[in-house]
């Protein structure tokens, strides 16, 4: 493992958009840290098999609603791989079932809140006070927190109201962090990935999301796929984009245009 590689930490890595998030982040030569609810699981073959410049993969079992269990684990993966450089916030749950903002009950808002914002703020303050003890990144470093939201950030869906209330919550934090963190060479940004292909969506059927597509909803009118995301996490992580943060980034086929027609 060279001393120079980069390495990334990917919460809820091991399928969907996680997954999309970390085989582009190995591809670019990141080695990764993999973190997901699973006691004992086996790496996707994307994240193991052997390819010119790829990064190496380790996975660390952690529940992020778990916040004792936050310090320990970045602990246990900085000892491993010998410098952090980025976390990507991208574990979460969905609502399920999906239900009427007039029927919502308190358990399944708290279960949101303690998972998609409390579990990510505190795992988010955890890895900034670790990267800032440890000192000035090198001069060729970046380093960052990313944020994966949704477009459910701003646009609202009174039935899975839990939802949307973390993920706008999500981008306050994303400006929160950004704000305090600048001044110590840490770039905060949050992405709202749009209309995703991917096993979640998959498990409420895609009729309503196809009918949205054939109307022209969607400017660029097809799913959005994990690669799409993996891709802006990747340019973000990278540095592509120095001059920056605390801002959201759509990846959602120009679904937040506005349009009156």
């Amino acid at each position: 493992m060279s001393p120079r590689r980069p390495v990334a930490i990917v919460t809820g890595g091991l399928q969907g958009l996680g997954l999309g998030i970390a085989q582009s982040l190995r591809a670019a030569g990141f080695d990764l840290a993999i973190v997901d609810l699973a006691a004992k699981a086996e790496l996707p073959a994307v994240l193991t098999a052997p390819a010119e410049g790829a990064g190496t993969c380790r996975y660390y079992q952690m529940d992020i609603a778990d916040i004792p269990a936050h310090a320990p684990v970045l602990s246990a993966i900085e000892t491993d791989f010998g410098r952090l450089d980025c976390l990507v916030n991208n574990a979460g749950i969905a609502a399920r079932p999906l239900t009427d903002i007039l029927e919502l009950g308190s358990d399944a808002f708290d279960r949101s809140v303690e998972v998609n914002l409390r579990g990510t703020f505190f795992l988010t303050q955890a890895f900034a006070k670790m990267l800032i003890a440890s000192g000035p990144a090198a001069p060729d470093a970046y380093r960052s927190i990313i944020l994966i939201t949704s477009i459910a950030a701003e646009l609202s869906f009174t039935d899975r109201s839990q939802y949307c209330v973390t993920k706008s919550a999500l981008s306050m934090v994303t400006k929160l962090f950004a704000a305090r963190l600048a001044g110590d060479g840490i770039h905060v940004h949050e992405v709202r990935p749009g209309l995703m292909q991917t096993p979640m969506t998959a498990k409420t059927g895609s009729d309503t999301i196809e009918k949205l597509l054939a109307a022209g909803t969607v400017p660029i009118a097809r799913w959005g796929l994990p690669e799409d995301v993996g891709r802006t996490v990747c340019s973000l992580a990278s540095g592509a984009l120095p001059y920056m943060t605390g801002q959201p980034i759509w990846t959602a086929g120009g679904l937040n245009i506005p349009r009156i027609l």
